[in-house]
């Protein structure tokens, strides 16, 4: 039989869902005010930023980038987490441990310090501010969360499986392909998710990494802020709010989140 949560801790978490989602209502709210500068309260609502984000073509040419950006990131950190993750679980071999920390250790590096490391490599590369080098700096920074999902769920994988099937006969690749990847999928398309969203949200590394013709949205934004108060900005995060909130749904709707995010096989 279910017990009722105290009613202290109900209103505890009522309070606190509160306090981290009025920022986002705040935002939300601004983005329809018909001033010319950040109002609220307004005397009336209107949809003229949101009008503004269609004719701004540098903010819907920053948005494909980030889109088109993400997409090519996740699926190179993806590429290369499976084949790793893989490896790392089910393997024990010389070196083990310090790949392992090799490859989660830009979750423990400050990210404007990677940022610097990078533009010091590109340089010297005499790649600075290019869509090559932008990609391969984004890879590195959403590797490990890519990882982490894929050896959560390669860890919990059970062997014998991979093995009955090549004792029937199945090949390597036949066994990977229609045994081992599909078991392992959840963490595989958790790890994509994430390193996805990390990467189209990127800022700090960014910023010294892109160059005006490889500007990403949240670039775009960080420094439309710094010269003007205009609304603009709560119109944009108002549509990649209701984005996100649109993508989770559908995720939950046929997959579900929880499966998703903990890269749980069954």
């Amino acid at each position: 039989m279910k017990t009722r949560a105290p009613l202290p801790l109900l209103l505890f978490h009522f309070a606190f869902a509160a306090f981290m989602l009025a920022p986002l209502v705040m935002v939300v709210c601004v983005s329809f005010t018909d001033k010319g500068y950040i109002s609220l309260p307004f005397d009336g609502a209107s949809l003229r930023w949101y009008g503004a984000i269609l004719r701004e073509d540098s903010f819907m040419t920053a948005f494909y980038r980030s889109l088109s950006l993400g997409v090519t990131t996740a699926t190179l950190a993806t590429l290369l987490a499976v084949p790793a993750g893989m490896a790392i679980a089910w393997y024990r071999f010389p070196g083990r441990d310090a790949l392992l920390g090799l490859l989660l250790s830009p979750l423990m590096v400050p990210n404007i310090v990677l940022g610097i490391a990078l533009l010091r490599l590109l340089t010297l590369l005499g790649s600075p501010g290019t869509a090559w080098g932008l990609t391969v700096a984004h890879t590195v920074i959403v590797l490990p969360y890519v990882l982490r999902l894929v050896v959560a769920a390669a860890t919990g994988f059970d062997r014998t499986i991979a093995q009955a099937a090549q004792s029937l006969g199945a090949s390597a690749w036949t066994v990977f392909r229609r045994v081992e990847l599909p078991l392992i999928i959840p963490g595989v398309a958790g790890g994509w998710i994430i390193a996805f969203i990390n990467s189209f949200d990127e800022l700090t590394m960014s910023i010294f990494v892109a160059s005006a013709g490889t500007e990403t949205l949240p670039v775009k934004m960080y420094n439309h802020i710094a010269n003007t108060i205009d609304p603009l900005l709560a119109s944009v995060s108002t549509v990649l709010i209701v984005l996100t909130l649109v993508l989770m749904a559908l995720l939950e709707r046929f997959y579900g989140l929880d499966r998703i995010l903990s890269g749980k096989t069954s």
